[in-house]
């Protein structure tokens, strides 16, 4: 049994009827598509890697604690490993299609999180899969680890068997964990006991880190005093997905951060604001004056936390510089800003934040959790998610099948009604918008208007996408 981390519990603490905190991707392979069984077998066969994969959520009895993760007596790879086929004609509209119907069903909360599909019914000789995981379970880095524990990075087409029956350990009594919330209250005074032991021992260290936090709160307080624009996506969202994807070479992302400046994250932001400009035009909305913010996870996960599943984040409101129409302009724009919030003491305030709750460990009812969780997910902060995370630059293979292309998924807070997920994989950033079906109805214009956001900085880049990949998707 493992108690969650406050971040992880708010995934759940969050999520309702139409706001599913789960995330994924979609992955594209060349070949036939292999048999269900041949996939249930290769994965049984290193499902001891991540034994995350056969274990649920167990909820503290009158909600006295946070969450924990049990072992599920009653796994069954059966449930999570599904195969289904695309309808004709069987492109990739039709993948896109099934992938919204997929986001659009929460998880089970009564077994482990996660699910994979095999889709087949391709018109061409390629096979998908569809990975989803709930939110708590894993971040972007944590699923990207998992999926290298999960696939090969050379052509092998054996099946790895599991070397011995899995024997689940007996899941806790409501009683127990009760008492583990008990035990989380009063060990409170033993931390407070030395946290007081360690100020007074090293009061230059204790006066920065509380100097670096107050200031970080305050930082987190001034934003909520300023709240982000509103905009057409966001509006109360329906329990209903759509996705799509587009694609563009990395090394060309690279060229234009080397020859404009800023980092490859920077060129991103700028690429997802020159299409939001794009598509806000569209609906004759005015956007001179308009500066959208976008919450940006960033990662805090140290080497040694690779491989591990969970959340190891902190967020920042970083810049969509919609108003400004040079796209080498609204790239130094969103430099500039990011550098300032890196700068800035905005991650510590949000990690100040979680650190209340973790303070009491396994005592922290939702009267904690729902506060904190509202402020890192606040409508107030932010006006949708951008996401990039990076992924392996080697090809990787199921079953001796190539990898050519995974396209992420994020998620929709409340009133949040389209994320951008970016991915790079061997040598290209691939982006996956996901919408709320009943209000960005022409999801499929967004991502035409990164291809246009992405050829313009190409183009003041000095360079095409010829030039720095044979195909831009």
């Amino acid at each position: 049994m493992q108690t969650m981390s406050p971040l992880d519990a708010s995934f759940l603490h969050v999520e309702d009827g139409v706001t599913h905190m789960h995330i994924g991707s979609v992955g594209i392979f060349e070949g036939p598509p292999p048999g269900a069984g041949e996939v249930k077998a290769a994965i049984a066969g290193r499902l001891p890697l991540v034994p995350r994969y056969r274990q649920k959520v167990r909820f503290v009895p009158l909600a006295l604690g946070r969450p924990a993760w049990v072992d599920d007596p009653h796994f069954n790879l059966d449930y999570h490993v599904r195969r289904t086929a695309l309808p004709s004609p069987g492109g990739d509209q039709e993948l896109r299609n099934l992938v919204g119907r997929v986001m659009s069903q929460q998880l089970d909360r009564a077994k482990p999180l996660w699910e994979l599909w095999l889709v087949d019914g391709f018109e061409d000789e390629r096979f998908g899969i569809i990975y989803k995981t709930h939110h708590s379970m894993a971040d972007g880095i944590s699923a990207t680890d998992v999926g290298m524990l999960l696939f090969d990075v050379e052509p092998k087409s054996e099946i790895v068997r599991e070397e011995a029956p899995w024997s689940p350990n007996r899941p806790p009594s409501g009683a127990r964990l009760l008492g583990q919330a008990v035990r989380g209250f009063f060990g409170m005074f033993g931390r407070t006991f030395r946290w007081l032991r360690n100020a007074a021992e090293n009061p230059s260290r204790a006066r920065r880190r509380a100097s670096d936090g107050i200031v970080g709160l305050w930082e987190v307080g001034w934003n909520m005093a300023r709240p982000a624009p509103k905009v057409a996506f966001n509006v109360e969202i329906s329990p209903s997905r759509n996705f799509t994807w587009t694609s563009c070479p990395l090394d060309g992302l690279k060229q234009v951060k080397n020859v404009l400046g800023g980092t490859v994250n920077d060129v991103t932001l700028a690429v997802a604001a020159g299409a939001l400009r794009r598509w806000l035009q569209s609906r004759d909305i005015e956007t001179d004056e308009l500066e959208l913010k976008a919450l940006v996870p960033v990662s805090v996960r140290t080497e040694n936390e690779h491989g591990e599943l969970g959340n190891r984040l902190t967020a920042m409101r970083g810049p969509l510089p919609v108003h400004i129409a040079d796209p080498v302009e609204r790239l130094h724009f969103a430099e500039r800003e990011m550098d300032k919030l890196k700068a800035s003491k905005q991650a510590l305030g949000a990690e100040a934040i979680w650190g209340l709750n973790d303070w009491f460990r396994d005592f922290a009812p939702p009267l904690l959790l729902n506060p904190t969780a509202a402020i890192n997910f606040s409508t107030r902060l932010f006006n949708m998610l951008v996401t990039n995370f990076p992924g392996p630059q080697v090809p990787f293979y199921v079953l001796g099948r190539e990898l050519t292309g995974v396209y992420p998924i994020g998620f929709l807070a409340r009133r949040h009604a389209l994320a951008v997920a970016m991915f790079s994989y061997n040598g290209s950033m691939h982006f996956g918008l996901l919408g709320d079906r009943e209000v960005i109805t022409d999801i499929e214009q967004i991502a035409g208007y990164m291809d246009e956001s992405v050829k313009e900085l190409l183009d003041a880049a000095g360079a095409s996408p010829s030039e720095v990949s044979p195909q831009f998707v």
